[in-house]
């Protein structure tokens, strides 16, 4: 697959049933190596890539024009608005304006001892990577139990992120693939809920920590769609909660969680400088409800 964009022929339509459904009239097309196409999913390849990221990046990265991009940051940012269920949509939108955000992720993981050590390593997050078994294991209060169930409680898999594919740089690649493999974790520390209040709130800080404009999006447009009585609890305590903590606590992305599984969350927290909503005290920390 490292010849995969080798050639200039052949069509690859993105996401154009998306478009289609959300009746914006246009297909966004790239040319690619014959009538192979990519659908986003992990696969035996990237399976591998957690010894070398850039096989994966060569695997599965689609250059555009200046065009292409204009067309896809403005189609997939369309689709996202009205439909935020669609999150191959949000993470194209993410690829193709995050650039300026990602070289300031970057510098600040490289100015940061375990941020440093997480671009050297560059660890994956999948069920090839992770023992599963043995996190669900782990005492109440750990990392590693904690993220065990917000997998369960929430019923997925952290083989559900989208591999990048429209980023030109594969250091700048590899911290958008970090943070969209990451992104479960912040629930989990920040004691996050998946649902609309819990979401936006995470994105608010995601938003004050990595500039990305996908993030800021989301958090300002996100609360459009809670209810009367969300948008209440919203407004009172969780905006003011997630900002103060954007702001004060240290940039989660320097977090290298795999090397902390065994440490209490309460701990991590602590060092991070992130105080739970009493909202949602305990969330994901406790194993009750969970299988």
């Amino acid at each position: 697959m490292a010849q995969y964009f080798s050639h200039g022929s052949g069509i690859l339509r993105l996401s154009s049933r998306g478009l289609r459904k959300n009746k914006l009239g246009f297909h966004i097309l790239s040319q690619l190596n014959e009538n192979k196409s990519y659908t986003g999913n992990l696969s035996d390849k990237d399976d591998e890539s957690s010894a070398c990221f850039e096989n994966v990046f060569a695997a599965n990265h689609v250059p555009l024009s200046l065009l292409q991009r204009v067309l896809l940051s403005v189609g997939s940012a369309t689709v996202s608005l009205s439909n935020p269920s669609r999150g191959d949509m949000i993470a194209t939108l993410g690829e193709t304006t995050g650039t300026c955000a990602l070289q300031h992720m970057l510098q600040t993981m490289e100015n940061d001892e375990e941020g440093r050590n997480i671009l050297s390593d560059r660890p994956r997050i999948n069920t090839k990577t992770l023992d599963l078994k043995k996190l669900k294991k782990m005492p109440d209060g750990t990392l590693g139990k904690a993220y065990s169930n917000f997998l369960s409680v929430n019923n997925v898999s952290p083989d559900t992120r989208a591999t990048v594919q429209f980023i030109e740089d594969v250091e700048l690649a590899y911290v958008m693939q970090r943070y969209r493999e990451v992104h479960d974790l912040f629930h989990t520390v920040l004691q996050m809920r998946t649902n609309m209040l819990g979401e936006v709130s995470v994105k608010w800080v995601e938003a004050i920590q990595t500039k990305l404009p996908m993030c800021i999006g989301g958090a300002v447009f996100g609360s459009i769609r809670l209810s009367k009585k969300q948008r209440q609890k919203y407004i009172s305590h969780y905006l003011p909660w997630a900002i103060k903590t954007g702001w004060d606590s240290k940039m989660l992305m320097n977090v290298y969680f795999e090397k902390r599984w065994d440490q209490p969350v309460a701990e991590l927290q602590q060092e991070l400088n992130i105080s739970a909503l009493e909202f949602e005290k305990d969330t994901y920390v406790l194993s009750r409800g969970v299988n």
